[in-house]
């Protein structure tokens, strides 16, 4: 098991990282801030979604909070004094430096994702759970496109998410006309994949965390790939991928052990190699 410790003795870090029976666990820890993200949290984040990608002992990745939010995205708070003492470099490219890569190591990363919603997400919180795989809500959490309210477009990969979970017209609306979407509501809309009771949340998480973990990781990741691939190329080319997803899947360790399980009519026991 492993963890981010703060470099104060006192000041909790602002993210964790924790890795126990090949689920690595990423905990956005601002909890009197509802999780916002300061520059921080943002280059801390992104440093620990790009060691999660990395790491061969996250077989699946868990992205959630501590406290009553998600994330509710940019700390307004800081980006206020920003504004006011005219630092616009720290403001203006903050996409480029922290948001844009972090979306795109939690979206690209060859294993599965989950988001345990566990409060509201909203701004870039919720576009960081709609580049998970799985988005699984608590029944008091909810979504909020927030962007328009502060007179901001979208980011962190939500023109891209959102309209594929929801399609565009529907995209347009929650981004046009911002509100808190309820758990319930959006798991009507496929925003969110399951909901549950909140104090059910961390264990329906665990329980799918850890079938995922204990999966064909490299089949996982080729699947994963495989339908993002799809989402945006034609017929012909996302047949070429999965041609080479399935030579590439079928020249694992897993997919021998597999089959070697299934004529010995037993239940595989995969490595994630």
């Amino acid at each position: 098991m492993t963890e981010h410790e703060s470099s104060s003795s006192t000041a909790p870090s602002p993210v964790l990282y924790d890795v126990t029976d090949g689920v690595a666990t990423i905990r956005l820890n601002r909890p009197e801030a509802m999780n916002s993200l300061d520059i921080a949290t943002k280059e801390l984040l992104r440093d620990t979604v790009q060691e999660a990608a990395g790491d061969p002992a996250a077989r699946c990745v868990v992205l959630t909070g501590s406290g009553r939010a998600f994330c509710t995205g940019q700390d307004l708070k800081e980006h206020v004094q920003l504004l006011q003492s005219g630092s616009s470099d720290e403001l203006f490219t903050t996409v480029e430096r922290h948001y844009n890569p972090t979306v795109t190591a939690l979206a690209e990363m060859e294993k599965p994702v989950i988001a345990a919603v566990n409060g509201v997400a909203a701004g870039a919180g919720a576009s960081l759970a709609f580049a998970c795989d799985v988005r699984v809500v608590a029944d008091t959490a909810g979504f909020n496109l927030a962007f328009a309210n502060v007179a901001l477009s979208c980011d962190t990969g939500s023109s891209y998410t959102l309209q594929r979970l929801v399609g565009p017209a529907r995209a347009l609306d929650l981004l046009y006309f911002p509100r808190t979407v309820k758990a319930e509501e959006a798991l009507e809309l496929g925003l969110a994949s399951r909901v549950v009771p909140a104090d059910e949340l961390e264990a329906t998480v665990a329980e799918l965390a850890a079938r995922l973990a204990a999966g064909p990781t490299v089949a996982l990741g080729a699947i994963r790939r495989s339908v993002a691939y799809a989402a945006s190329h034609t017929f012909a080319e996302s047949l070429a991928l999965e041609g080479e997803m399935m030579t590439r899947t079928g020249a694992t360790e897993d997919h021998r052990a597999a089959v070697a399980a299934f004529v010995a009519k037993e239940k595989p026991v995969f490595q994630g190699r």
